[in-house]
């Protein structure tokens, strides 16, 4: 157990060091390309800190355990809306661009409804993610990646212009080793940490949706955490929107494509907490007169994860 809580620490620190690299890549890298630092938080971050969910997962649908990959996706998604920007916007007020509050987070909003319909199977008897529910999500990650690519075509815009002479080498590697560093550590403190857990006779559904769920969205903690300390609030919000989309359609859709995942209704107590702070943020967002997430409101979204946390616990004792 000592060996396991050394491998946890261990994790945490190629997190942290993994998201500091990754962070630099990719804002030196939309400089270069005069990219938006939006959407390189809405791509390329993203996909890299939802990594490890795709790993859990991946491994987690073919042994079969489907609470693990629900728990892992819902309550990674719910960690990262409620703690993540609860912290970075403690840290520093997010003021975010108009489209990501007409467009992204509804658009993340529109993802969570449809893997409920899909996965509460409304119009059959069983409560099944099939395969052919797994092509239709990848399909709609696919449209959003053309969205993607219709914003950068419009506008692509440069907030903070600055002179940049790395090499596109050292750009890569950054890149490569800050994902790699990612990958890495989510996997330790996953591994970790679910034994651990298992140590102490908590249930997998727990454990999906808290420990391995936090340990999977720690790398998105690392990589916010980062960008609001140099605040870039739109790498910050726009690696938990992309992130968030990303595990709904991408991950969900693989893992269904892997197998059929036999859904647990229980879960939809849990997307309806996803769905409500969903809307809820975009309230925030629009209340002041600037389009920014105050560090009040910040301290409201700690607050109501920590009201949800102690609902599990209740659940699980």
């Amino acid at each position: 157990m000592i060996i396991n809580f050394i491998l946890l620490i261990l994790g945490f620190g190629l997190l942290i060091k993994g998201a500091d690299w990754l962070i630099n890549g990719a804002s030196i890298l939309a400089k270069k390309k005069n990219v938006s630092d939006l959407i390189i938080g809405l791509t390329i971050v993203a996909f890299g800190t939802s990594a490890p969910e795709f790993i859990v997962n991946t491994v987690a649908a073919f042994q079969g355990r489907e609470e693990l990959v629900f728990g892992n996706v819902i309550g990674s998604n719910n960690f990262n809306l409620f703690i993540i920007l609860g912290i970075t916007g403690l840290i520093s007020p997010l003021v975010v661009q108009e489209s990501t509050i007409k467009k992204e987070i509804p658009i993340s909003l529109v993802t969570v409804l449809i893997f409920y319909v899909l996965a509460n199977s409304f119009f059959t008897d069983l409560s099944v993610l099939n395969r052919f529910d797994g092509i239709l999500l990848l399909v709609l990650f696919g449209a959003f990646l053309l969205y993607i690519k219709q914003q950068l075509a419009k506008k692509p815009v440069i907030d903070m212009p600055v002179e940049v002479s790395e090499t596109p080498a050292r750009i890569a590697l950054l890149i490569i080793i800050g994902l790699a560093g990612l990958v890495g550590g989510g996997k330790l403190v996953v591994d970790s940490a679910s034994i651990i857990a298992g140590f102490f006779g908590i249930s997998e559904k727990i454990i999906g949706l808290t420990i391995v769920a936090a340990g999977t969205s720690l790398p998105e903690l690392a990589t916010s955490v980062m960008a609001a300390i140099k605040k870039n609030a739109d790498i910050a919000v726009g690696n938990i929107i992309g992130s968030n989309i990303f595990n709904m359609l991408l991950i969900l859709g693989s893992s269904a494509l892997v197998r059929p995942l036999a859904y647990d209704p229980m879960f939809n107590t849990d997307l309806y907490v996803l769905m409500g702070g969903t809307v809820v943020l975009m309230i925030f967002m629009f209340t002041g007169g600037r389009k920014m997430l105050d560090r009040w409101e910040a301290l409201l979204l700690l607050i109501t994860y920590l009201l949800y946390s102690a609902f599990l616990i209740s659940k699980a004792l």
